[in-house]
């Protein structure tokens, strides 16, 4: 079924359910009214050594935010600007100053009762602002925060803290939508992020800046349960037991009620008894407790009525008797993720083509100054580029579309001693040859003609050099045939590409590695298995699954790149890309493969380099790369390059961040 009937069908089914008519809860109390401005916006800071000194949030405009105790009465307020909305995790605060079009940052000392503000600097959003919702990420602890703009903006900011204790933020992610959003909310645990959009419904997305940005309807204005626009989101999580998402369906005077446990299914709706509210503005859920009166924790409700703006307290246990729901348990944290996460510490320019573009990386060590090595890319709609160590383009070769690349020096060219580049060429459906100038590290090309593979589409590719010498290239298609070539020299100072064998795989093929040491050649195929088979041209066609995708709960297919990280006595490390959950998994390259551990390439919000996702080629070297990769390092091809939003890239880890954390 394609993705219209799918959210046909479920707008159907939404619509043809018929829950029983909303059932009436009462607020235990509300805050006073604001000093000077409407309620738009509320949270609640739990104090986690006493829960009945909790406080309230509310964004009071013009008056800033304010804060009040639960029994409703205010105990202070900071100014700043045109104070909007807030959310809060732990002891930190997010507000949207709409004056100044930023977001302001502080933290709350309940012990002195104050706020005390954290920017770094000011984190500028470049538009007045209509929402705001935090994330705090389950797999690697880092907080985000989301800003929502009358033009349909999404953007979403990496909060980290700086050297002296403040925090800064950076965009790492810039989304659209096609009309006006005023609220969100964020689900630590699971990592969902809902989004109303005012003229459409709710939006789930996944709240990881990394992955694929494609929404979720969840609830649709007049097609489904919403009667007009949303007045707010709140989610209260209680795990398994019971896991809620709340909306404000203001046309219709109740609020919607959505079981987070079953795809968001709606269950119900609960009115607020007349009287208590007047103009929803802003939700905000906590499932934990917050004193006698709020065993299973709140559900508090900006009221922006025009007269007297405050926020009105509902007991989360009383919305669950009114319509018969478990409350679940008190607040359930995510299990702390075991996947090992680093950062790049370089990355290179972008390619110059939008789109999937970038593919596959090579590393060259340079002979006698490693700081002066160099990546050479792929652009699979142009050619080849030749980077620096620092990111910046040397080399720019439009001769094809380039997918994939591998080197291998020693190879005996002319007299000479050279590296020899081979990459795989989808518009002469051919093997392209360079040679590496180490004064110039550039490329010129050596190919003896057009060297056809008879492939339907040359696809991926690898080198391997067997201990005679001799240098062999590998090129796959996408109907899982691979073939090998040795490569060989001519009297005029060329290469020639001469067939030796044909290898079948079932299905889809593409990255490949050849061991020189060992002779072992690793190919994934993309929806089955990592592969080991001979590299030798005699070795024929037997093969053995080091790892199957069935089998492994650490890959999600595609799989893709792969690399050896070369130790000697055949010691060392086999990489291969699982592009499907955006790890790398790590196998021992000596004995059977067996698997050690996987990690994943996260932000790195001090330098501004985002993270690695859907990554189709990398490479590792063990070689020095100068100061900082003395231990080598590891490249991918960044398939989101999201901080800022630009076209694809590659982003370079220290191994030594890889080996630490792995134990390695």
């Amino acid at each position: 079924m394609n993705r219209r009937l799918k959210l046909a069908a479920s707008l159907l089914a939404l619509a043809a359910a018929t829950p029983a008519l909303a059932q009436t809860v009462t607020p235990i109390g509300a805050t006073v009214p604001t000093a000077q401005g409407g309620a738009n916006g509320v949270a609640l800071l739990r104090n986690p050594a006493d829960p009945a000194k909790s406080v309230i949030l509310a964004s009071g405009e013009l008056g800033g935010l304010e804060a009040y105790g639960l029994h409703g009465q205010r105990t202070g307020a900071t100014p700043g600007g045109e104070t909007y909305a807030v959310d809060v995790r732990d002891d930190l605060i997010a507000v949207l100053d709409r004056k100044d079009g930023r977001l302001r940052l502080s933290r709350y000392d309940f012990a002195a009762g104050a706020t005390t503000a954290i920017d770094a600097r000011p984190l500028t959003l470049g538009y007045a602002g209509e929402g705001l919702c935090l994330h705090r990420s389950a797999r690697d602890g880092a907080l985000y925060a989301f800003a929502l703009g009358g033009a349909g903006q999404l953007d979403q900011w990496l909060l980290y803290p700086t050297a002296d204790g403040k925090m800064d933020g950076r965009i790492v992610r810039r989304l659209t939508l096609s009309s006006e959003a005023k609220f969100c909310v964020a689900d630590d645990a699971s990592g969902a992020l809902y989004v109303a959009q005012e003229a459409v419904g709710i939006w789930r997305y996944d709240a990881d800046p990394e992955a694929e940005a494609v929404p979720t309807l969840i609830d649709a204005n007049r097609l489904g349960k919403i009667q007009g626009e949303v007045g707010g989101l709140a989610v209260l999580n209680g795990g398994k037991g019971g896991n809620w998402l709340v909306a404000a369906n203001v046309e219709a005077g109740d609020f919607n009620v959505y079981d987070r446990n079953a795809d968001d299914r709606f269950v119900g709706a609960f009115k607020v008894a007349p009287g208590s509210i007047d103009s929803p503005s802003g939700l905000y859920g906590l499932r934990a407790p917050v004193g006698s009166a709020l065993p299973a924790g709140t559900l508090l409700i900006a009221d922006d009525r025009k007269s007297g703006a405050h926020s009105q307290i509902v007991s989360w246990a009383d919305v669950a008797a009114a319509l018969k729901l478990p409350v679940g348990e008190d607040a359930p944290q995510a299990a702390p993720s075991k996947l090992a996460l680093v950062q790049a510490t370089m990355e290179t320019t972008p390619v110059a083509n939008d789109g999937d573009a970038a593919d596959d990386p090579a590393i060259w060590v340079h002979p006698t100054d490693p700081a002066q090595s160099t990546i050479i890319g792929t652009n699979k709609k142009r050619g080849l580029m030749v980077y620096d160590l620092s990111g910046k383009l040397v080399q720019d070769l439009p001769d094809g579309k380039m997918n994939n690349v591998d080197i291998r020096s020693g190879f005996k060219l002319g007299g000479k001693s050279v590296a020899l580049v081979a990459a795989s060429d989808r518009t002469h459906k051919s093997i392209a040859l360079y040679t590496v100038d180490p004064a110039t590290r550039r490329l010129t090309s050596v190919a003896d003609g057009v060297q056809a593979t008879g492939l339907s589409d040359p696809y991926g590719l690898c080198m391997y050099q067997d201990r005679k010498g001799a240098t062999f290239v590998f090129v796959n298609d996408p109907e899982g045939l691979v073939r090998q070539w040795k490569l060989v020299a001519t009297p005029a100072g060329k290469v020639r590409a001469a067939l030796v064998r044909d290898v079948k795989f079932d299905t889809q093929v593409e990255g490949c590695v050849a061991d020189d040491e060992t002779g072992a050649l690793y190919v994934a195929e993309e929806d089955v298995a990592l592969w080991k088979l001979g590299a030798d041209a005699k070795a024929g066609q037997a093969k053995t699954a080091i790892a199957r995708v069935t089998d492994n709960p650490a890959l999600k297919d595609d799989l893709e790149g792969v690399a050896i990280y070369a130790q000697p006595k055949g010691r060392g490390y086999v990489i291969v890309s699982s592009q499907g959950n955006n790890t790398y998994a790590v196998f021992h390259r000596e004995g059977d493969n067996a698997y050690v551990g996987s990690f994943a390439v996260n932000a790195n919000g001090a330098l501004g380099i985002d993270g690695v996702s859907e990554t189709d080629g990398l490479e590792v070297t063990s070689a020095s790369l100068g100061a900082g990769l003395e231990g080598g390092a590891f490249v991918a091809q960044d398939g989101r390059n999201v901080a800022p939003p630009e076209n694809q890239n590659f982003k370079v880890v220290p191994w030594s961040a890889i080996a630490a954390k792995l134990k390695l």
